[in-house]
This record gives C-alpha cells, sequence and structure tokens, in this order.
C-alpha cells in the first residue's frame, strides 16, 4: 500500500474507500476519530431523512447501506476476516496457532464464522436504528459520536498494541529503527493521549444525546471494541487491519444495541 500525503489524507484512505489504498504512518492516527465522525454524521443524516421518507425499517437499512458505501465495506470484510481467524478452534497454540490464524485471515474467502459475524452485525444495526426515535440532531449525534468513538478505539488498537504481521500492509507504516515492526508508543506517545481525549469526547457527546442510553451506549460498546483488540493481542499477538475493523464494527452495533435498549424497564 502506498504511504503519501498529510495525516488526514492517510486517515481518509485507511479508513474509507476515497484516496486510494495506504497504510497510515503516525501522523495519521489524530485525525481517525474526526474521519469517524464525518462518516457517522452522513450516516447519521442518511438515517433520519431516509426514516422520514419511508419509515424506520426502511430508513434504518438505508443508513446501513450508506455506512458500507461511505466505507468501502473495509470494515466489514475486516468483522468477517477477523471472526474467522479469531474464533473458532485451531487445534494448537501459541505462535503456531497465531500464525495459522493469520493465514486464516490472510484467505479471500469467507468462512462460516465470518459470515455469521457480518450477517449477525447487519441485523442488529438494523434492528437498533429501526427501534431509535430520534431528531435530525440527535440522529446525526448519536451516529457520530459512535463512530468516533470506534475510530478512537482503532487508533489506540495501533498505539497500544504491536503489528501481529512480520511484513506486509500495516508494517510498512509501524517499523521500528531495527526494522521490526513497533509499537507506535516507541517515540509518539502522545498519540495516545488524543485518542483517549477523543474517545472521551466521543462519550460526552454520546451523553449529551441521552444520558442514560447514550452513555450505556458508549460504556458497553468500547468494551466490547477494546474486548476485539484484547483478543487479537491474545491470539494473534498483536493487531491486524482486520482487528482494528472488527473491533469498530463491534463497538459501533454493539453500541446502537445498547442505545436502543429500554434500560428503564430491566
Amino acid at each position: 500500500m502506498a504511504r503519501g500525503g498529510t495525516g488526514l489524507d492517510q486517515a481518509v484512505a485507511f479508513l474509507t474507500p476515497l484516496g486510494g489504498a495506504a497504510a497510515p504512518t503516525p501522523a495519521a492516527v489524530p485525525w481517525f476519530a474526526a474521519v469517524g465522525a464525518v462518516v457517522g454524521v452522513c450516516v447519521g443524516a442518511v438515517w433520519y431523512w431516509s426514516t422520514e421518507a419511508f419509515g424506520p425499517l426502511v430508513g434504518a437499512a438505508l443508513a446501513v447501506v450508506a455506512d458500507l458505501v461511505l466505507t468501502g465495506m473495509l470494515h466489514m470484510d475486516g468483522l468477517a476476516d477477523a471472526a474467522d481467524g479469531l474464533l473458532p478452534h485451531v487445534g494448537t497454540s501459541g505462535a503456531a496457532g497465531a500464525a495459522r490464524r493469520l493465514a486464516i485471515m490472510a484467505d479471500p474467502s469467507t468462512g462460516a464464522f465470518g459470515t455469521i459475524a457480518v450477517v449477525a452485525a447487519a441485523l442488529l444495526r438494523v434492528s437498533a436504528l429501526a427501534s431509535i426515535v430520534t431528531t435530525i440532531s440527535g440522529s446525526v449525534l448519536l451516529v457520530g459520536a459512535l463512530w468516533a468513538a470506534s475510530r478512537a478505539t482503532m487508533a489506540i488498537g495501533l498505539t497500544c498494541l504491536p503489528y501481529a504481521r512480520a511484513e506486509g500492509g500495516l508494517a510498512t507504516g509501524f517499523t521500528g529503527s531495527d526494522g521490526r515492526p513497533a509499537r507506535l508508543t516507541v517515540r509518539n506517545g502522545w498519540h495516545l493521549a488524543l485518542s483517549l481525549v477523543a474517545l472521551a469526547a466521543a462519550g460526552a457527546a454520546l451523553g449529551a444525546w441521552h444520558l442514560r442510553n447514550g452513555l450505556a451506549g458508549f460504556a458497553i460498546g468500547t468494551v466490547c471494541g477494546v474486548g476485539v483488540l484484547a483478543l487479537g493481542k491474545r491470539r494473534l499477538g498483536g493487531f491486524t487491519g482486520d482487528v482494528l475493523g472488527a473491533s469498530g464494527v463491534v463497538l459501533e452495533t454493539v453500541g446502537l444495541v445498547a442505545a436502543a435498549a429500554h434500560w428503564s424497564h430491566l
């Protein structure tokens, strides 16, 4: 993947189909949450106006389609590959098990785990959006903040975890002085602080949308998104682009479901 341009250019190219494929460098990390917020605002606007025009179910479905278009289905593809690699039993552990899982994730075909994960995520997203009644400003705030939180979580994964593959892909953007993939925090720890601030700001925005449901969506979604990163670290030794994408999709999906819950009846 090519590198070049500003950090914003790299973040847009990595997180969307715009600008061509690009492996991000540390300069891209501070822009992750902002790119996610813009995508989320667009999806939220489509959700609201489509719901006004067609009703809640069609509006929710069109919002999910809009997200797939704006992200080039990159994150859903990551969810499928990560589910195929991280979830099944591979018959071995340690370095051999990690290598086997990475090979499965590199296979372009999608297995049963990946298919089920993508279908479940799509159904949950449509169902959650269809059950939430909100205003145009509320729609934009809810989805924009959740999408910003998901990209901030991806940035935290980039910052805190080593790259799991020995070469190729994101390894071109995060290489230490010895030529081996390195943590971004080796020389750029302040990017972690920026990502945490962005994550906190997204949580505050969700609380402004609805104190109980918004904060529940943020808290539960973030825990699940970070859980995907932790599973990647445990089973692969670090992150891959697929793990980052899966983390974002899980955070958004669980966050929407939690935001749609009738907490007063639980």
